[in-house]
């Protein structure tokens, strides 16, 4: 019910019920996102690269063998000639033999890592054919390969906790360096034969061990909990191997760090 308010002519005030009928409606509200949305420039270049490749797969990929004004490494809009492109290819990608990914549990080589470089256009057809640096994001140079742009897929990332027990570590970093942090790239030692979904929300998790004193022994090694230091957002997988975004992180992420369920 709703009671009105209101005065009479003569200034006096008083109430008057107001007959109202009430319907079932659908109300909506802004909520504070759980993962935040990963921004595509960031994955873009990796959607459609074959960030893991076996042993020796490109060596015989096509390779800049010189550059137009003998430069050592070359930027956006220098010149280099590449040997045995496919003249029918114009759009390409860039990329250098990366170091192997081993598993910290089993030693195993999961595969190895191409890094990407850059992308190229072929403008002038030949063996070697001429080729102009569209986009640079390191230092290119000679020996490099290169591989044609493939359409990345149209995929949905929609993020979901996975349903099963994942204990996963964080075996690298891509681009060379050690440490992570939110927004970097990360690989982990678990992929699709693992039961790894493109979507998956991940925990990054660190294992603490500290200094203690026990009544009996003295000085001692504890372990406690696990720390939270981070979500990862997995937007490509592999057989053994996945790719996530850190979305969130406390600090610094490691290799060796753990990717558990949350």
């Amino acid at each position: 019910d709703v009671i009105v308010l209101e005065r009479d002519p003569q200034g006096n005030p008083m109430l008057r019920l107001q007959s109202a009928r009430l319907e079932p409606q659908v109300h909506a509200e802004l909520i504070d996102q759980a993962i935040p949305a990963i921004p595509p420039n960031v994955i873009r270049p990796f959607l459609s690269a074959p960030l893991i490749v076996e042993a020796h797969a490109l060596d015989h990929a096509p390779r800049i063998v010189a550059t137009a004004v003998d430069r050592v490494f070359l930027g956006n809009g220098d010149l280099a000639y590449v040997a045995d492109a496919d003249p029918a290819r114009l759009d390409w990608q860039i990329y250098r033999n990366g170091k192997p990914l081993h598993d910290p549990e089993s030693g195993q080589i999961l595969g190895y890592e191409a890094f990407y470089l850059g992308t190229a256009r072929q403008v002038e057809r030949g063996n070697p054919a001429t080729f102009e640096m569209v986009t640079v994001t390191q230092e290119v140079g000679y020996g490099d390969r290169l591989l044609p742009t493939i359409s990345p897929p149209l995929i949905a990332y929609v993020p979901h906790r996975p349903d099963f027990a994942v204990n996963g570590r964080v075996i690298s970093v891509y681009g060379g360096v050690d440490v992570a942090g939110r927004g970097s790239i990360v690989s982990i030692n678990r992929g699709s034969t693992d039961g790894i979904e493109i979507g998956h929300v991940l925990a990054l998790e660190r294992n603490r061990v500290v200094s203690g004193r026990d009544e009996q022994d003295g000085k001692a090694t504890l372990a406690i909990p696990p720390q939270r230091i981070g979500l990862l957002f997995v937007f490509r997988i592999f057989d053994r191997i996945s790719y996530g975004l850190v979305v969130q992180s406390e600090g610094t992420v490691d290799i060796n760090d753990f990717a558990r369920t949350p």
